[in-house]
């Protein structure tokens, strides 16, 4: 599957959850202190996301 999260640490030592296709980075969270922590904010978005609403502020 091309679609993946990845928990990485950043520069600060924080956990950070990454939605990633093929190896680019689509979306990341904030930084988390836990890995427990960047785990649910990944569950948290399978959860919720896939019902999440669209909402387009542009104007043609």
């Amino acid at each position: 599957m091309a679609h993946r999260f990845e928990i990485r640490k950043n520069k600060a030592g924080e956990f950070v959850a990454y939605f990633c296709h093929n190896k680019e980075s689509i979306f990341w969270t904030e930084g988390y202190s836990s890995k427990a922590s960047a785990k649910n904010a990944i569950e948290s978005i399978l959860k919720n996301g896939p019902g999440a609403e669209v909402i387009d502020t542009t104007v043609d």
